[in-house]
């Protein structure tokens, strides 16, 4: 069974829609745990949109699991990452006017610039590098060549597919691409839309290790509690 790890920014999300204090991403992470959650993943963006530096401070300082950072490859989160040391850093593609993250990263050639000095650094820090990728085999190639630890497979598409042929043709891609993941010797993570049905699809991938699953949680976390809704989707994926 992969490892499941829960993004916590949602919860910022509802607290910024009033500016309130609550309610608290770090309480959130705990809870998540206590359900049962292998980890936690949090996106510090660069606007402050929901993450806040003293969310990932607190997160840091308190959960006893792995911490996994979202970030975008700049300098600025670069030195972020390097003084609170993550276990995880996961790089990805941002935008300002993005509702959430549209796609995963188009390296090798193709926009997204990610440098191996910079993987350089953040690994030299004793952080796991994760890149957050379109499947595609080449792109996948390229993010072992910048030293990354893992890649992140980008689920999207394979979510908004809504089922059939389509979906399984998605599904065909995410296949391919983890399988070129898994020979180069690359540690192989997914997210991006996953709810509890869809993730079914996604637990035959191979080498899958682990999933980064957000908003469907926390919108049932709203309903049924926090512990509640990481227990069903840790039954979802066993």
């Amino acid at each position: 069974m992969p490892r499941l790890h829960v993004n916590v920014d949602h919860v910022a999300t509802l607290r910024a829609q009033r500016g309130t204090a609550y309610p608290d991403p770090v309480e959130a992470a705990r809870l998540a745990l206590r359900g049962g959650a292998d980890g936690i993943t949090v996106h510090l963006r660069e606007d402050r949109r929901h993450i806040r530096d003293g969310d990932l401070e607190g997160l840091r300082g308190a959960l006893g699991a792995p911490l996994n950072m979202e970030m975008a490859f700049t300098e600025e989160m670069i030195g972020i990452a390097l003084r609170l040391r993550p276990d995880i850093c996961t790089i990805v593609p941002e935008k300002r006017e993005e509702r959430t993250t549209e796609r995963g990263l188009r390296i090798g050639g193709e926009g997204d610039r990610v440098t191996a000095e910079g993987v350089a650094r953040l690994v030299a820090g004793g952080i796991r590098v994760s890149l957050f990728v379109d499947p595609e085999e080449r792109i996948v190639r390229a993010a072992a060549a910048l030293g990354a630890d893992t890649v992140e497979l980008h689920t999207g598409e394979y979510c908004g597919a809504g089922g059939g042929a389509a979906a399984r043709a998605e599904l065909a891609r995410l296949e391919a691409a983890a399988a070129a993941a898994a020979g180069l010797g690359l540690h192989v993570a997914a997210g991006h839309g996953l709810d509890y049905a869809n993730v079914r699809g996604v637990l035959r991938l191979p080498g899958i290790e682990e999933l980064n699953i957000g908003h469907s949680i926390v919108c049932r976390a709203v309903l049924a509690g926090m512990e509640a809704a990481v227990r069903e989707m840790k039954e979802a994926i066993a």
